[in-house]
């Protein structure tokens, strides 16, 4: 080989695998566990090609859009439990480092809970990553606007997956929403005459593959006999002002008709239902009408607080309040029976065929801070 011929292969390699591929992200499209999106972005509207398989220097599966585009999202199928995939993003010319992520498990799963992120960018979330989840999900405000300077719109969640590339890249995200996540101009000290938020929430669902309607959704993973729902319940009381964040969430709204309805048929043994309300300020607003459904369920999980709290609500109920910036003002709910003032994340695990699992609050130095069982429901 030439030099001149080395260099223009080098620079040729250089270009193809260098990329303006500027991040990638795992989500669920559909209520199906053996399926998986790849998503990433490009600077430039191109097609989207993934490359994938069990081999890492054999990626035989392929899957594609020609349609150009610069915020990317491929479904593959996962035909196998217990093994590691790998893939490889293309757009035009350009393509992606191989990457890698796990199946769904046959025996233990683990399932890691967030809140706040948008506010807690800067914190060191290693021991989170160590966890090595087999799915990530959040309880709202995922990014702290969609306003920022530099960060409007999609960017602002652009800006969440840059600041952990690697967990993103391998770990299937599901996020849920907050108001910060559709916050696109600031709130001000009182309701100003134009929409601060968007209920419709566009950039999220831009952004993120989600199932069904996306700003709410649930998601099952069949051999752990589980169920998680996300809704859409953040600030519903400003509601009809122009500080609505949410969607219509009264006893008439599609979105509680479409909760009891998704409660009454979820046949799992265990039902998280996930939110970024207060729930004692929904149950007051409502007059018990969405815990009547609720207590239907394993346990409510929310990310409204800035502190760590469990409850036991009326009828057994378990609440537990989850937050990564725990440094908030400390408010207790009135049925709590464990409260920690720090940063903290939720560790969900499960194993196949047990009547029990158990929730975990732990820390950002990975300490185990409360332990609750969960027993199988009856239904």
């Amino acid at each position: 080989m030439t030099m001149r011929t080395f260099c223009f292969f080098f620079l040729t390699a250089s270009f193809v695998f260098s990329a303006p591929i500027e991040r990638i992200w795992l989500t669920h499209a559909s209520n199906d566990p053996s399926k998986i999106v790849i998503n990433w972005e490009t600077e430039t509207p191109a097609n989207s090609v993934v490359e994938y398989g069990t081999v890492a220097d054999a990626l035989t599966g392929h899957a594609s859009s020609d349609d150009k585009v610069t915020l990317h999202h491929v479904e593959i199928p996962l035909k196998q439990r217990d093994v590691v995939y790998h893939y490889r993003v293309r757009s035009g010319e350009d393509a992606s480092p191989v990457a890698s992520f796990k199946s769904y498990p046959s025996k233990a799963l683990r399932v890691a809970i967030v809140g706040d992120w948008g506010f807690a960018l800067a914190k060191d979330v290693s021991a989170l990553a160590k966890e090595d989840v087999h799915l990530l999900i959040t309880v709202g405000d995922n990014v702290p606007s969609l306003h920022e300077k530099g960060r409007e719109g999609t960017k602002a969640f652009s800006a969440l997956i840059d600041a952990n590339r690697a967990l993103f890249r391998r770990t299937p995200f599901m996020p849920v929403l907050g108001n910060h996540d559709r916050e696109v101009t600031p709130r001000g000290p009182k309701p100003p005459k134009h929409a601060v938020y968007d209920v419709e929430a566009s950039a999220y669902r831009d952004f993120f593959a989600l199932p069904e309607d996306e700003w709410k959704w649930h998601f099952d993973i069949p051999e752990f006999d589980v169920r998680f729902i996300a809704t859409d319940l953040n600030h519903i009381q400003d509601f009809g002002t122009t500080w609505q964040t949410c969607h219509a969430w009264q006893p008439d709204s599609s979105q509680f008709q479409w909760f009891a309805k998704t409660m009454a048929a979820s046949k799992a043994g265990f039902v998280f239902t996930l939110m970024n309300e207060k729930q004692s300020q929904l149950a007051g607003l409502t007059k018990g009408a969405w815990h009547e459904h609720f207590r239907k369920g394993s346990a409510l999980i929310t990310g409204f607080g800035y502190f760590a709290d469990r409850a036991v609500l009326t009828g057994g109920l378990p609440y537990f309040n989850t937050c990564l910036k725990g440094d908030g003002a400390s408010y207790k709910d009135t049925q709590s029976q464990f409260f920690a003032p720090q940063d903290n994340y939720l560790l969900l695990s499960f194993t196949a065929g047990s009547p029990t699992m158990t929730v975990q609050f732990k820390n950002l130095r990975g300490l185990a801070l409360d332990t609750t069982p969960i027993t199988k429901r009856k239904h």
